[in-house]
């Protein structure tokens, strides 16, 4: 499943902009206790700043998955792979995670059924996986 080429770009790449400036500013606020979003935090790679991203984030087994609706080519996926590691906030828990793993599928096998549908309709094929870095930080509670 791991592999570098590049796939294709997926249908809503040229929504990121109004997406980073405006949907974003609003989702933040709710992202974190829906089921099937929320926020990932993370550092900037170059200006050390915190930056919390609203993600659609997916539990398979002991891995959190993200679907990279945007292509791996944004700003969080190049800070999380240069850290190692990011949080979590999702249902209202922080969950601390680490090891992240880029991967190319286009059959989106890790997936539940209807997404994996919806993001064939939107040519995703990239994906980054993440293991919790503490089997105890689901409990933590979001700040």
């Amino acid at each position: 499943m791991e592999t570098d080429d590049q796939p294709p770009k997926p249908r809503l790449a040229f929504i990121k902009p109004f997406t980073t400036r405006v949907f974003n500013r609003f989702s933040r606020h709710i992202a974190g206790w829906m089921p099937l979003f929320g926020l990932i935090e993370h550092t900037g790679r170059r200006s050390g700043k915190t930056y919390r991203t609203p993600m659609n984030v997916f539990r398979n087994g002991e891995y959190w998955i993200f679907a990279l609706t945007y292509s791996s080519d944004v700003q969080w996926v190049k800070n999380v792979l240069a850290s190692g590691r990011a949080r979590l906030i999702t249902r209202g828990r922080t969950i601390e995670l680490a090891k992240p793993v880029k991967f190319v599928d286009p059959e989106r096998r890790l997936m539940p059924f209807p997404v994996r549908q919806f993001l064939g309709l939107l040519r995703v094929t990239e994906f980054l996986r993440m293991t919790p870095s503490d089997s105890h930080s689901p409990q933590t509670p979001a700040a």
